[in-house]
């Protein structure tokens, strides 16, 4: 059950004990404060959820300006991302360079690298679970901010005085203005921009009853001379009833609505192609207090997906033929059941059960393949079930306490995902396809068991967390080379299959008190991939495969007035596939490739510095100016590395390193009223 917030201008997780973090069980857990948050700098001075936890051991990006991140050795798509409990498919806004998640608009953040509670499934990755504020409803306020290429703007209060509340934000960037003040006509009539709207009603009925309603929408707009367009973006809408059933049963009921589409547009040859995936979402939660020693959850949630993979709508004088692949339809059930356990002071076990039941259903034509060729064809009417998967989750978290001090943990988790993105780039991109298992695709399966050591010290003011784990993943899906995954009502014949590994090492320590504040980060590891028809049979690096990583964040108190912030990432290059070698046909150079991902990015490093002036803070009002330099000593980092042709000498080749930053100022005016 929610607790009765009055203003949240943070995170708060109340009645917890500073020492929280070696008593419970939790491992693998991050746990992001907004007022932290707002003053870590990042690229256009924003405050981002999205690029603070990838400044956190065991979450990663593959380069700059890509999308997506990476857990622990897991793709992109194997990270479950909710938003008051709706799945976010896409959580990026610009390719990566802002998040879906506008700050304003977030109270609470939770990020599971490791075993999740058992009420969360349908990814083998993580869990990124974020909750909307719920609105003052004791006064009025209006805040945001003003950036040098976005704005925000959100407005809260109540609807009726410490019954019901409401919280409305917006958000847009505008660099796309002034491209038109441009006289040169192939950038003015350009178009890069996104705008995003998140809204959220609290009311309480009774002291037992209390309901939520929330929604998001959000998109991108990319347009190039009337030519080519593109554009994407989510909608998800939430509605949940808390209830007190009696002083030891509660229980949450929610009926949830989300999605995702793109539209891509080329006006030189008239076709444009969407492609979306929708779900609706029952789940109904029960939390009963057993004991003083034990506390069972349990539950049902049920989500019925339609995928529409591509629909071809072309102009009349298009040369190229309309179509519409076929739509897929499936019901994804998970029933759980998990206890917490307090045997004695020394000990805590968490152990829990799902079960994950999957039905994809007709109507359609569906293939069976061998390698890439058809063998048959089967027809389903609609209602009638082409395939189903039933698989077991256990999973289970101990933690012994030595003392007040210090624990051991030890965890084991696995989890089954039966939707799966396919990509040819090598990081996630807008237009990324999502398919369901079926007769020829096997749920992904991930198992991980990990083990940590956890101490405090100073009054728990450190806090050093040190974690090991390992991951197995089975049904792996990868890309045959040179597949066609555009428009094609046959892409599962283009996949190949196999299995993964990773392992790692993670250390964290954390200053939690203090002028100076901040955490220190070190992750080694190791990812690497095993697929049928893919480097001659032999285990591969992952593309995300980073062996070390390091990340530094300080912040500093300097006055009332002024607070300084220092961030610092370095992590060696993640894998990648260049020509082993070429040979010339008619003095034209082409490349053959003899090992994937055998080849590695140079290292990446980068300062990012920040710094917020307060201009004025009292009761009614405060405001603010945030001062970042993303970048700033202005290392080179590469954002692609193309091997091409010498032209003074074709028999030699150059590498040529395309750089997307050097160092980006910002300055952003914050103000709430």
């Amino acid at each position: 059950l929610e607790p009765n917030a009055q203003q949240l201008d943070e995170v708060e997780i109340t009645a917890k004990a500073k020492n929280n973090n070696i008593t419970s069980t939790e491992m693998g857990v991050e746990k992001l404060e907004m007022k932290e948050i707002s003053k870590i700098p990042v690229i256009f001075g924003e405050a981002d959820i999205m690029k603070t936890l990838k400044l956190t051991p065991g979450i990663k990006s593959v380069g700059e300006g890509s999308g997506g991140f990476y857990v622990r050795g897991g793709n992109n798509s194997q990270n479950l991302i909710l938003l008051d409990e709706a799945t976010v498919y896409n959580a990026d806004h610009l390719l990566g360079f802002f998040s879906t998640f506008n700050s304003d608009a977030i109270k609470d953040v939770q990020m599971f690298k490791g075993t999740a509670p058992a009420e969360y499934g349908g990814r083998i990755s993580s869990v990124l679970d974020v909750k909307m504020n719920d609105g003052n409803n004791q006064k009025y306020h209006v805040g945001g901010g003003i950036g040098l290429i976005s704005s925000r703007l959100n407005v809260e209060g109540p609807l009726a005085k410490n019954k019901s509340s409401f919280l409305v934000t917006a958000r847009r960037t505008y660099a796309d203005l002034f491209l038109k003040l441009s006289n040169d006509s192939l950038i003015n009539n350009n178009q890069l921009y996104f705008y995003d709207l998140n809204a959220k009603l609290n009311y309480i009925i009774n002291d037992k009853n209390r309901l939520f309603v929330s929604g998001y929408f959000g998109r991108d707009v990319f347009l190039f001379q009337d030519r080519f367009g593109i554009n994407w973006g989510n909608k998800s809408g939430t509605l949940r009833w808390n209830h007190i059933w009696s002083s030891k049963l509660f229980s949450n009921t929610s009926i949830i609505y989300s999605d995702y589409d793109y539209k891509v547009a080329i006006q030189s040859v008239g076709f444009s192609l969407t492609s979306k995936i929708k779900n609706w979402n029952f789940k109904q939660e029960f939390q009963y207090y057993l004991n003083t020693k034990n506390t069972l959850s349990f539950g049902i949630n049920s989500t019925y997906h339609t995928i529409i993979p591509g629909q071809l709508e072309t102009t009349n004088d298009s040369t190229i033929n309309p179509m519409r692949l076929q739509e897929k339809f499936a019901v994804d059930n998970g029933l759980y059941i998990s206890n917490l356990w307090k045997p004695s002071y020394n000990l805590t076990i968490n152990y829990g059960l799902r079960l994950s039941a999957y039905h994809l259903f007709g109507p359609g034509d569906f293939f069976s393949y061998q390698n890439t060729e058809i063998v048959d064809t089967t027809h389903y009417n609609r209602g009638q079930i082409v395939q189903s998967y039933f698989q077991l989750e256990p999973r289970i978290n101990v933690t012994y306490v030595f003392n007040e001090k210090n624990s051991l943990k030890a965890s084991y988790t696995r989890n089954t995902q039966n939707l799966h993105l396919i990509s040819n780039a090598t990081s996630a991109t807008p237009t990324d396809i999502w398919i369901s298992s079926s007769n020829n695709v096997k749920p992904e399966i991930g198992d991980q068991i990990s083990l940590g050591y956890f101490r405090n010290f100073n009054k728990d003011n450190y806090q050093l967390s040190s974690e090991i784990y390992y991951r197995s993943m089975q049904n792996q899906i990868d890309l045959r080379n040179g597949a066609d995954i555009n428009a094609n009502d046959k892409i599962e014949g283009e996949l190949l299959f196999g299995k993964g590994r990773a392992y790692g090492l993670e250390l964290l320590l954390k200053k939690k008190q203090g002028r100076l504040t901040g955490w220190l980060g070190y992750t080694y590891s190791k990812t690497e991939r095993l697929i049928d028809g893919i480097n001659n049979g032999k285990w591969y690096p992952a593309k995300q495969d980073i062996t070390h990583d390091i990340s530094v964040v300080a912040i500093y108190d300097l006055t009332k007035k002024w607070v300084l912030s220092a961030t610092w990432v370095y992590n060696t290059g993640n894998a990648v596939t260049f020509p082993s070698g070429k040979y010339l046909i008619n003095g034209n150079a082409t490349y053959y490739y003899t090992e994937r991902n055998g080849y590695r990015m140079p290292a990446y490093h980068r300062m990012d510095l920040g710094a917020t002036y307060t201009l004025k803070k009292n009761k009614k009002s405060e405001s603010s100016l945030n001062f970042s330099i993303y970048n700033a000593y202005g290392q080179k980092n590469p954002y692609t590395i193309d091997f091409q042709q010498d032209e003074k000498d074709p028999t030699k080749t150059v590498a040529v390193k395309t750089y997307l930053f050097t160092y980006v100022p910002s300055i952003t005016y914050n103000f709430k009223f």
